[in-house]
């Protein structure tokens, strides 16, 4: 990151008191930001590619791409190294908090961006090749780690998640300079989509954008709510402030009441399922099932402890609760800060 970027009155704050700040008295802008650097990277790159396609770019709360709107919503954190020291003492993580990341993540939104100006997700052969846009975003899903059948680019084989993901994540690897997809990718069957992205891109080059929008979706400017408040919601909602890191997902899969119709314990029923979804996802997964097995009594403690019950029909749960631990058991291998300290 470069060390020039605008001065702020917040600068010498505590972190306490910039807690106590509001989103918008943080004044952020693109320009003369440091991120400002690695925007204009990323509009270099899609020049290169004969594309007149450029992104606007705004400060948020996140990274996001909204739906019809050809811009990227960057989190206001990349904007300053003490807000990006208050995300790590809060979240324990900087997502893009380093150039190769932030890069990686840029390329991404763009690969969304750009679906939206051209309005590539009409066209059948995009439909037919990444799959439709209207398919349901689940909470969790269960990657295939070692499938060739999508790219790599984000952690978590974001690719697998969503139609909408794969096409941002194929993009990316596409746009990548020096990427050489034509060569690692030779042979998977993740090529079709590469060589389809190669064919779309080819079409608008040179093109004006049919979406031209300026439209900013949640900006930090109009956002009156204090980074204590923001703080506290996402902590909650990661779980943060909790036991370990199941509870959201366990809670959902699950109920505190019981259920007339499924009158069992989901301690009793996790132990009956136990050996099946332990096989069943290191098969897909070809993770060790001693490894998938430590996440397991991790889960089960947790539930013996939220003293949960089943709640759905129990056939359709156990498919539920193998997404649900394969996602969980993936993260455990590439994420140390999933792991629960014993």
């Amino acid at each position: 990151m470069p060390n020039r970027y605008t001065h702020y009155p917040w600068e010498r704050c505590s972190q306490d008191e910039l807690l106590d700040m509001r989103f918008c008295d943080l004044k952020l802008h693109i320009a003369g930001s440091r991120l400002e650097k690695y925007t204009e990277k990323l509009c270099q790159e899609l020049e290169k590619k004969g594309l007149r396609f450029k992104p606007h770019f705004w400060f948020s709360t996140d990274w996001f791409t909204p739906d019809g709107i050809p811009g990227i919503a960057i989190p206001f954190y990349i904007a300053h190294p003490k807000l990006s020291q208050l995300e790590a003492s809060q979240i324990f993580e900087v997502e893009g908090g380093n150039p190769s990341w932030l890069m990686q993540l840029l390329r991404h939104e763009c690969g969304h961006a750009i679906d939206n100006a051209f309005q590539l997700r009409r066209k059948r052969k995009r439909q037919q090749v990444f799959g439709k846009s209207s398919n349901h975003y689940t909470d969790y899903y269960a990657p295939q780690p070692y499938s060739k059948r999508f790219v790599w680019h984000l952690d978590s084989f974001y690719a697998q998640s969503h139609p909408d993901e794969d096409f941002a994540e194929t993009f990316a690897v596409w746009l990548t300079p020096k990427s050489k997809w034509k060569i690692k990718y030779k042979n998977w069957p993740a090529m079709k989509k590469l060589t389809l992205m190669n064919e779309l891109m080819n079409e608008i080059k040179g093109k004006p954008p049919l979406i031209k929008t300026r439209q900013k979706v949640e900006p930090l400017s109009s956002n009156k709510r204090t980074l204590r408040s923001y703080y506290k919601k996402k902590r909650d909602y990661l779980g943060l402030d909790y036991p370990n890191f199941y509870d959201k997902d366990l809670q959902k899969l699950f109920s505190i009441h019981q259920n007339p119709e499924f009158p069992i314990k989901a301690i009793k029923f996790l132990k009956q399922v136990r050996k099946e979804v332990r096989k069943i996802v290191s098969c897909s997964t070809s993770i060790y099932q001693y490894t998938i097995d430590q996440v397991l009594e991790d889960i089960l403690e947790r539930v013996r402890e939220l003293n949960l019950w089943i709640a759905k029909d129990p056939n359709q749960l156990k498919l539920e609760f193998i997404s649900l631990l394969t996602f969980h058991t993936v993260n455990y291998i590439h994420d140390e800060n999933h792991r629960i300290p014993r």
